[in-house]
């Protein structure tokens, strides 16, 4: 039964084009998904994640993540089901082309937060999102937030600030991303992503009144 949701949903009608987020931690793309999320209700959803761990208490199976067993996630990946997977602590997790149909159904702009690995397997896929990514405006700036978070270890800092450097990087190679906001001022950057993505959010304001 859970394979012809697969397919079910896979097959489903196209909608708005989704919005791939990247960028490294610190730089301040949860806080502008929030506001985003927050301004636009109705207008962006988060597509739900697949992983092979357990549900935490209360969590809820198709709401926090579809819980499915190792033999079927791997099955649905060689089947190219799935745009960008992953393993953390020995547990699968991944977004399926289905998750994302799911919300683009709902004439949704489907927001897919993810890492630089995620943005490379998605490129090799027919999902054509809008790319954008998220950055500090200097790697001093980004050493200086997460050290105020105070959440860190010396140690967990300095693995975050060299991963988030190789994200930066990332961020500036050619042909990759179709926008760069630099997070300098929040405000600023938060003009500067509505204003990447009001034609998107124009068309679904659009189709909803329509409707």
């Amino acid at each position: 039964m859970y394979m012809r949701y697969f397919s079910r949903l896979f097959s489903a009608m196209a909608g708005p084009r989704p919005v791939v987020f990247s960028g490294p931690s610190g730089a301040g793309k949860s806080t502008l998904l929030k506001k985003l999320m927050k301004e636009y209700d109705g207008v962006f959803g988060f597509s739900v994640s697949h992983t092979t761990r357990n549900p935490r208490p209360g969590e809820e199976n198709g709401k926090d993540y579809h819980y499915v067993t190792r033999e079927v996630m791997q099955k649905a990946i060689d089947n190219g089901e799935f745009i960008e997977s992953a393993v953390f602590s020995g547990n699968m997790y991944g977004t399926s082309k289905a998750a994302v149909q799911a919300v683009q159904a709902k004439n949704l702009i489907c927001i897919l937060d993810i890492d630089m690995q995620g943005v490379r397997n998605i490129k090799n896929k027919d999902l054509n999102p809008l790319y954008i990514t998220i950055q500090p405006p200097s790697m001093a700036v980004l050493e200086k937030r997460l050290r105020d978070r105070k959440t860190e270890t010396e140690e967990s800092l300095q693995k975050r600030l060299h991963a988030a450097q190789v994200e930066m990087e990332f961020g500036k190679e050619p042909n990759v991303f179709d926008f760069l906001i630099i997070n300098d001022n929040l405000d600023e950057a938060y003009g500067q992503l509505k204003e990447t993505l009001r034609e998107e959010i124009n068309t679904v304001k659009k189709v909803s009144m329509s409707s």
